[in-house]
């Protein structure tokens, strides 16, 4: 198991995600806009990454730390299977019950008739981004190294989600530093959510799994129920799946090489 330093380590590498999220929010102060292609494709892009890192650095390390701890064969695919639901199905309540925006589909979850709508937005964007923070802080937990792998395909993911996200609020009519502002503030919740991950699965040898399985579960939500419906919303799936496949394979061989 990780010593104290991991949860360290795992902010550490959270705000590195946060930081990419921010560099990445930066020329939306100098650029008009992206075309809704380029956009598709980038997001495509960090989908490919977040679904290689959920099976490669997160349900792959689950299933062997489980088989390590003596679950076995059958044992061990039920454990992970188990959080992986319980993940998804957490990051679904929260989507229905928190009261946020999206870009294209408007205001959701509970009653958002007294927030701003900059804070519908954020809302929105942590729901997207605390899963990130969760899976760097578990991953960690398991394994510095391939916690660095995790970080530094979600921050290379980041770069691009950061500007599509502050290119949408400039659409949406916010002002550039408006814009930029909010963009940068959505990233923060992923050292949060780093450090949290790391300290939970501390606890106890059996949590490890279940933490690695829960992280894998709420980024495949995330995945199917946000980015990709958005990417193939225009009209632009051949160049959104071709960012997919080109972010897989850059997540795996990360993870190959590194991990």
């Amino acid at each position: 198991m990780a010593d104290p330093g991991s949860v360290h380590a795992a902010f550490l590498a959270g705000s590195i995600a946060a930081g990419a999220t921010m560099l990445g929010t930066l020329p939306a102060l100098f650029a008009r806009s992206l075309s809704a292609r380029l956009q598709d494709t980038m997001l495509g892009f960090g989908a490919g990454i977040m679904l290689a890192a959920a099976s490669f650095s997160l349900v792959l390390p689950a299933l062997g730390t489980a088989l390590r701890l003596g679950a076995g064969d059958w044992g061990s695919g039920l454990l992970v299977g188990l959080s992986l639901l319980v993940g998804a199905g957490l990051v679904m309540t929260l989507e229905r019950v928190l009261p946020h925006e999206h870009f294209i589909k408007g205001p959701e979850g509970g009653d958002s008739k007294r927030l701003a709508r900059t804070w519908l937005f954020v809302f929105a964007i942590y729901l997207h981004n605390l899963p990130e923070g969760l899976a760097i802080g578990v991953a960690y937990a398991a394994d510095a190294s391939q916690g660095l792998v995790l970080a530094t395909g979600i921050a290379i993911q980041d770069i691009p989600e950061g500007l599509v996200v502050a290119l949408a609020l400039l659409a949406a009519g916010y002002s550039r530093r408006h814009a930029v502002l909010v963009g940068v503030a959505s990233g923060l919740i992923e050292p949060v959510g780093a450090a949290l991950g790391a300290s939970v699965v501390m606890a106890s040898p059996w949590l490890l799994p279940c933490g690695l399985g829960f992280a894998a579960g709420a980024m495949l939500f995330v995945v199917s129920h946000e980015i990709i419906p958005e990417s193939h919303r225009k009209g632009h799936e051949n160049f959104a799946t071709t960012g997919l496949l080109v972010g897989f394979v850059l997540m795996m061989v990360l993870d190959t090489a590194l991990g």
